[in-house]
């Protein structure tokens, strides 16, 4: 699902993307780690959704502050979360991760119903972290941060 904003997104510029995930989650963390490994070019910046730059995105969204059951992806003024976030990560990745947006003809119902499914369970399934855990940055610009 991806829905378009009137307002700005806080800390973004024109052009930039951000993506928010469950900084408790191994997971999530798993997402950022591959981001930070193979988005070469830098074209996503990171933020824990439990962060002052998560939560103020999160607002700015209108979306839940304190259910992270969705990654969040924002460009351009639009918010996309579930399996259409993914597939949007994936696109700004190089190949072979590109490749996989391929799955994006399987009905979104569909999609969005498997994604549901693991998210529920992630915990569960992968693990948690006692606290909020955040991969290695690459490049000093890959995690937001409210005083740039």
């Amino acid at each position: 699902m991806t829905m378009e904003t009137e307002s700005p997104a806080p800390f973004l510029q024109s052009g930039d993307t951000a993506l928010l995930f469950d900084g408790t989650c191994k997971l999530c963390n798993g997402w950022a780690r591959l981001i930070i490994h193979y988005d070469h070019a830098y074209r996503i910046q990171l933020a824990a959704v439990q962060s002052p730059e998560g939560q103020e995105l999160l607002r700015w969204a209108g979306l839940p502050l304190d259910e992270f059951n969705t990654i969040v992806l924002i460009s351009n003024n639009k918010v996309s979360i579930r399996s259409e976030a993914m597939f949007e990560i994936l696109s700004r990745l190089d190949a072979p991760w590109r490749w996989l947006k391929a799955a994006r003809v399987m009905p979104a119902a569909m999609r969005d119903w498997m994604y549901d499914k693991i998210a529920l369970n992630r915990y569960r399934l992968f693990g948690r972290y006692d606290s909020i855990h955040l991969p290695t940055a690459d490049h000093d610009r890959r995690f937001l941060k409210k005083n740039r």
